[in-house]
């Protein structure tokens, strides 16, 4: 479900931020942000908040986008360039100078512009069937899905005021088939169908799922800018990710020119929401960049 903490921050204007915290802020460790992927929550983390091993390394701050989970904001509009700088206030709220950020598919995006705007806050990075790029045509080309064709119908539909919202069982299956892949049992589809029916209902709840489509169908690309991006980068990739597939994962790693370390690990059978699918895989690469680099 939805976070069930929320805390302040003043950007656009002020918005009220979802988040988890893996128990009380320990100054002595280092912390991990962890971003989650589209229509998800903080609960797409449940395993690695279960993981002791990681608890005893790390603080783990789960933040959820704008447009999603419990965070809300006073203005209607927002990019995904938002969502990075209220992640970074919240990080100021909390007292976490420096942190290392992970994120889940658009997570990936999110963290990513953390990193440029504070290169001097965070200590690196790992993405999870992630792209760096637009939806481009190369992209598209190379393998990617093309969500404009796939999704564009459901931003026309929600578009219209509809006080009595409520979104649609297709919807809510496709959150769950195209991310968890292989992994999407009956239970998984049910928890989040039911996550996101108690988060996207009434007008309110029409507006916020549709900008967060918007921010989807319309980001910009990283691919002039990831070259800035200093600190080091851990990629992991599911070889059976849907919206991404295997091609650009390869390509765009070898961008990161200017990073302390930039490596890219193929997960076998891994679905696109990895952290999820293959827990254990990302555990170890979380643990890995915080032994070397905290």
């Amino acid at each position: 479900m939805a976070a069930t903490t929320t805390i302040e921050v003043p950007h656009l204007g002020g918005i009220t931020v979802g988040y988890a915290l893996s128990g009380a802020y320990d100054a002595k460790k280092p912390t991990c942000v962890l971003i989650n992927s589209m229509c998800t929550t903080v609960a797409l983390y449940k395993d690695q908040f279960a993981s002791k091993a990681l608890t005893d390394a790390v603080n783990l701050l789960a933040i959820e986008p704008l447009g999603h989970g419990a965070t809300t904001s006073k203005t209607e509009h927002f990019t995904y360039w938002d969502t990075a700088v209220m992640a970074l206030q919240v990080m100021d709220k909390i007292g976490i100078d420096k942190a290392f950020a992970l994120g889940t598919s658009q997570g990936g995006w999110m963290v990513a512009r953390m990193a440029l705007l504070a290169p001097d806050r965070i200590s690196g990075l790992i993405f999870l069937g992630t792209s760096m790029d637009y939806e481009s045509a190369d992209s598209r080309c190379k393998g990617c899905w093309d969500p404009k064709a796939l999704l564009a119908p459901f931003y026309e539909k929600w578009s219209v005021p509809t006080p009595d919202f409520l979104v649609d069982d297709v919807w809510c299956g496709m959150v769950g088939s195209l991310g968890f892949g292989a992994g999407a049992t009956p239970e998984v589809i049910q928890f989040w169908t039911d996550t996101l029916k108690s988060i996207y209902k009434g007008d309110e709840g029409r507006k916020k799922l549709k900008m967060a489509l918007a921010c989807l169908l319309e980001r910009d690309g990283l691919l002039l800018r990831v070259r800035d991006i200093t600190c080091p980068v851990y990629w992991l990739h599911g070889t059976a990710d849907v919206p991404f597939g295997t091609t650009i994962p390869a390509e765009q790693i070898e961008l990161f020119t200017s990073s302390k370390e930039a490596t890219l690990s193929f997960v076998e059978g891994g679905g696109h929401y990895l952290n999820a699918t293959n827990p254990k895989e990302v555990e170890t690469a979380l643990l890995q960049m915080v032994s070397k680099y905290a």
